[in-house]
């Protein structure tokens, strides 16, 4: 289990350095918000496949429904944000502020969330499936996971390995 975290991990770091052109991909190019303040904006339904938030204050912003794949929120604060049916799959997620957001029915699927803070974080019907979390997130996240994701149609407690 830890060989194959260590080398998803790699995966992750290998990719985040290498993208195809957003052309042939047929999305818009990844956007910068590294160390921007971005209190309550609106970023619903948008695609932001590949961008960058790190270090930004996210404070009361909304991602909801938005495409998030493989995009970066490394040490950032995202207090009350809405990700209600985000898809955060192989993003890095690593040391955000998650306290009081709405993560239900996000899908978070190998994602890093390593030192990540989740307190009243609402996580009803997300997906972690092959997500990157510290032990202690774990524990403390499956004290109140519950739900199927809509899109993925996995359990919350099944994908956190809850016992």
């Amino acid at each position: 289990m830890f060989w194959r975290k260590l080398t998803f991990l790699l995966l992750i770091l290998i990719l985040s350095f290498w993208t195809l052109p957003a052309k042939a991909l047929d999305y818009p190019p990844p956007l910068s918000f590294s160390n921007a303040e971005l209190k309550g904006r609106d970023f619903s339904g948008q695609m932001l496949r590949a961008s960058e938030f790190s270090n930004a204050n996210m404070e009361q912003a909304n991602f909801t429904d938005a495409d998030l794949r493989g995009a970066i929120f490394s040490a950032s604060v995202m207090k009350n944000a809405k990700l209600h049916g985000a898809n955060l799959t192989n993003a890095m997620a690593d040391q955000v502020n998650f306290t009081n957001a709405d993560l239900s029915a996000a899908v978070l699927a190998e994602t890093i969330l390593l030192r990540s803070v989740f307190d009243n974080t609402d996580i009803t019907a997300t997906d972690f499936s092959d997500a990157i979390l510290d032990g202690v997130q774990i524990k403390e996240l499956c004290q109140r996971a519950s739900g199927v994701n809509p899109t993925t149609g996995v359990d919350t407690r099944e994908s956190l390995g809850c016992k």
